[in-house]
């Protein structure tokens, strides 16, 4: 069997899932660089797609387009990184990173060899780092399998639509969520990426 033919074959077997579940889903690759990921999830918080990507550019532009350094970063003024397009807050959430990242003497090596929840302990010490943030590395960067962003607002509302839940009371919404997508472990990934397709009409 295939990797795509495991995780496919076990999604499936909850019976809601299995009617957005159709082709296999792109293999995401694992990426280098990590750190600097980590400070364009942060540029992209509360923003579409496409304006993150936008300012992304910019950012890059700012290096000659080329993947800039820790220190690089750090040495950018704040005025600078505001006019790209970055608020205030963001602008010293990244140069906290690139700080972080200087100190702790962090490289890609060491955060593969980290657990999940212990990737979330580490970088959430971050100011600006929240454990979204971090679940979103470790899906689309870090390549792990098994996570589940119970968090995530498109997520929440693709569950809600496909079981049918009432999430007015937050609480127990939060418990159903969590108690449906057990049943996913150890393929959570796969299963929020097939939810995000379905919700997004894909």
């Amino acid at each position: 069997m295939t990797p795509h033919e495991v995780y496919i074959q076990h999604l499936r077997k909850d019976k809601k899932l299995h009617k957005i579940i159709s082709a296999p889903l792109a293999d995401i690759p694992v990426r280098k660089n990590i750190a600097l990921k980590l400070i364009s999830s942060i540029m992209s918080q509360q923003l579409s797609t496409r304006v993150a990507e936008v300012i992304y550019g910019r950012f890059l532009a700012l290096y000659k387009n080329k993947e800039p350094k820790p220190q690089q970063i750090l040495n950018t003024p704040p005025e600078t990184l505001r006019a790209i397009g970055l608020s205030n807050a963001k602008v010293s959430y990244v140069h906290n990173v690139a700080r972080f990242v200087i100190e702790e003497k962090l490289t890609d090596a060491r955060l593969h060899k980290m657990s999940d929840d212990e990737l979330i302990t580490y970088l959430t010490q971050i100011k600006g780092v929240g454990r979204w943030t971090v679940e979103m590395l470790l899906m689309f960067y870090l390549g792990r399998e098994d996570v589940f962003p119970t968090d995530d607002l498109g997520i929440q509302q693709a569950m809600t639509r496909l079981y049918k839940l009432d999430p007015a009371d937050k609480k127990l919404h939060r418990v159903q969520l969590l108690e449906l997508s057990a049943k996913w472990a150890p393929y959570r990934t796969h299963a929020c990426r097939y939810l995000w397709a379905w919700k997004d009409g894909e």
